[in-house]
């Protein structure tokens, strides 16, 4: 099935019927934009955490991790830019009162009438022209009629202690990178690594962003999966393309299909000021190309600011060249949520099973490694719930394993394949035998996408997940 057959009514209802993902706080009338990850949801984005971690630290010669804290010293802010720059440019509709960030506006128009024009290099005084001489519908209530473009800073504030002043102000985090690069000495002091080295970050971040509404492609508290690559001045470039390549070869390992990506260079325009080069991996949802991925040459831009503004030294003494310099950076920065909802699209698919019987399965195919659970456990029936038991508990020492005993054995793979269980276990009279024969001690294991049926020994389990799930 291909994704621009795919709705996102369908992955959201699908989400909400089996406990990927809830509306937050939906018994109090929801909190816009605020989503909850549910049973299978929370396996799944987890799953995405570790995948992440396992080949970008686990099995990656030159990274290592970090946690630092949501909560830094507002002068990290000041440093990064944060706090003078990193806001949207907001435009109100005077007749309907609807706010719109220019930007998104513009974008939505472009891609509409089919025009041929670069919105991210746009300033926004070429904001406010396009969309005063084409006269950009308001959205809302398709009047013509907005106020001037005003800048939104987009951090939360928050206040630490017990008095709520200005002196008490701290800001949530609106990116896990700073503490990465104010953790720079410290981590270079303590594991002894030499550049080229890289430090990963999976963390909670904040953004009081105006959101268009695709479900959890642009939340306001979102999961980031950073990776700050320390390198030489003069090899930046060259590491940048290979984290390209890496990033790009991890999305193809989850099963990620090529035309549903493609990777967009900036254009000089585009580049921040300090950027050598920038690159964006877009995956195409059912509601067009979406950012999944920045890959970014920043090169001394961060480290250099944190020491102009702390006062401390952030250089890195090479040994070899017998001197002092401030590292560059490559960037790699990937949204744990986006991941997920772009995993979620990449799996989702309708298959004909019987034509003349008009059958259809939901099946979703995820990757082994990303699956909620890896396999689940079917007794045929009630009476064969406790060897099931066994099988369960033996098997749910290693892996997350589903448990089902209710409904038929066909309704029961059907439930198992909607939520992209990849193997199904039967556990059948002729396991467990009766007065006049022994139990064969074998299990059926149904594989998901194939249907393929097979008869192994139970002591033979682990072994056969064990290659099947391998990551």
């Amino acid at each position: 099935m291909k994704n621009t057959e795919k709705t996102m009514e369908k992955i959201v209802a699908l989400c909400k019927g089996r406990g990927f993902v809830f509306p937050g706080s939906e018994i109090y009338g929801g909190l816009a934009n605020s989503w909850d990850y549910g049973p299978l949801g929370v396996e799944l984005k987890n799953n995405v955490k570790r995948a992440w971690w396992k080949k970008f630290v686990q099995e990656n010669p030159y990274n290592v991790g970090l946690d630092a804290a949501i909560l830094m010293n507002p002068q990290v802010w000041v440093a990064s830019g944060h706090v003078s720059t990193f806001n949207d440019p907001l435009i109100d509709c005077k007749s309907c009162k609807m706010r719109h960030r220019a930007d998104k506006l513009v974008e939505g128009y472009v891609q509409e009438n089919g025009l041929d024009v670069n919105v991210e290099a746009m300033t926004q005084e070429d904001l406010v022209a396009f969309i005063r001489e084409k006269e950009v519908p308001c959205p809302g209530c398709g009047k013509h009629d907005f106020t001037d473009i005003r800048k939104f800073n987009l951090m939360f504030k928050t206040h630490q202690g017990v008095t709520e002043d200005s002196a008490n102000e701290v800001y949530l985090r609106p990116e896990t990178a700073q503490g990465i690069f104010v953790n720079f000495p410290a981590i270079q002091r303590t594991t002894r690594r030499k550049l080229p080295f890289g430090v990963c970050q999976v963390g909670k971040s904040f953004r009081n962003e105006i959101t268009p509404g695709n479900f959890i492609f642009r939340i306001r508290e979102f999961e980031q999966m950073e990776l700050e690559f320390f390198c030489k001045p003069d090899t930046d470039l060259e590491w940048f393309q290979y984290w390209r390549t890496y990033c790009h070869d991890w999305l193809i390992g989850l099963n990620v299909q090529e035309e549903h990506l493609r990777l967009r260079d900036h254009e000089p325009e585009e580049l921040a000021f300090y950027s050598k080069a920038t690159t964006d991996f877009e995956y195409l949802f059912p509601f067009g190309w979406g950012e999944l991925w920045g890959v970014a040459d920043r090169t001394d831009y961060d480290l250099t600011q944190h020491q102009e503004h702390s006062g401390q030294d952030l250089t890195y003494f090479d040994q070899e060249k017998n001197e002092h310099y401030v590292p560059y950076v490559i960037e790699p920065s990937l949204g744990a949520d986006r991941m997920t909802l772009a995993l979620l699209v990449e799996a989702y698919d309708e298959e004909v099973v019987d034509e003349a019987k008009k059958d259809v399965r939901t099946v979703m195919r995820f990757h082994p490694a990303i699956a909620p659970f890896k396999a689940a456990v079917l007794p045929l029936s009630k009476k064969l719930s406790a060897k099931a038991q066994e099988i369960w508990q033996q098997l749910s020492k290693d892996w997350m394993v589903d448990f089902d005993e209710t409904g038929s054995i066909g309704k029961r793979y059907r439930r198992e394949d909607e939520i992209g269980t990849p193997y199904c276990i039967t556990v059948d009279f002729d396991t467990v035998g009766d007065e006049s024969k022994a139990g064969d001690e074998c299990v059926t294991v149904r594989e998901r996408d194939s249907m393929a049926q097979v008869r192994i020994p139970i002591s033979g389990l682990e072994a056969y997940l064990t290659e099947k799930l391998a990551y």
